[in-house]
């Protein structure tokens, strides 16, 4: 079973940030949460089986939808990390816009 880099951070549980939202809401069951947070069914429950991460795009929708801050659904879930990014390039400039190459308006024929 493959997990993601963050399941191996020991204090990660998904589970109890997703048991959280389905008291809050209150909220029956899995299926409900789903439907709430506008994703298929079997992404939760790859989430709960620590096949896939919450990501930033469901953070964000958890944050819509029960006004909790990112922060405290990071804490709910065990997530420590100071930052959250989604590649190591990001935010990184663009070969492009660091003058590696001329701009195509400088080049004079």
């Amino acid at each position: 079973m493959a997990h993601h880099a963050l399941a191996s951070q020991e204090s990660y549980n998904p589970n109890h940030l997703l048991d959280i939202l389905l008291g809050k809401m209150q909220l029956k069951n899995d299926a409900a949460l789903s439907r709430m947070l506008e994703v298929a069914p079997p992404v939760i429950s790859k989430i709960r089986h620590h096949r896939l991460p919450v990501g930033a795009s469901l953070l964000i929708r958890m944050h819509e939808v029960t006004g909790m801050s990112i922060r405290d659904l990071r804490d709910l879930m065990g997530d420590r990390r100071t930052k959250y990014r989604l590649s190591d390039a990001q935010g990184r400039p663009k070969p492009e816009d660091r003058g590696d190459k001329p701009a195509a308006s400088a080049i004079h024929h």
